[in-house]
């Protein structure tokens, strides 16, 4: 079982600049593929980054490209997303989710991929 905590989240405006982070928790020393998934009000959860467990492969939607990041510290069980120049367009709640896997060199983007996820932490962007 794995336990997924966002934060970093709240109220910015256009053209600044947040870091959302994530702290797992398990039991075991497995590792995880993790992502960063959003939702905007009346609008489905859509997929915004995602990392591989050696932290060398990453994906990104079309959206946030050139203006997220997302990166890990696998010691402290910690994935981030910094975010920069944000748009009221990004306003969403914020979602971490974690797959386990063996494979170090893997990542997900689809949101059925992933087993465990966080609680959610919510961005406003105002203009």
């Amino acid at each position: 079982q794995v336990h997924l905590v966002e934060s970093g989240g709240g109220l910015v405006q256009a053209g600044g600049s947040l870091r959302l982070s994530c702290e797992y928790s398990d039991t075991t020393f497995n590792g995880y593929v993790m992502g960063w998934f959003r939702q905007a009000p009346g609008k489905e959860r859509e997929f915004v980054a995602a990392l591989s467990w050696d932290g060398g492969l990453t994906d990104y939607s079309d959206s946030v490209k050139g203006r997220f990041t997302i990166s890990r510290n696998n010691a402290n069980k910690v994935v981030y997303l910094q975010m920069h120049s944000l748009k009221p367009e990004d306003t969403a709640v914020y979602y971490c989710a974690a797959r386990h896997t063996f494979n170090k060199s893997i990542y997900y983007s689809n949101m059925q991929e992933y087993d465990y996820w966080g609680q959610g932490t919510q961005v406003t962007v105002s203009s």
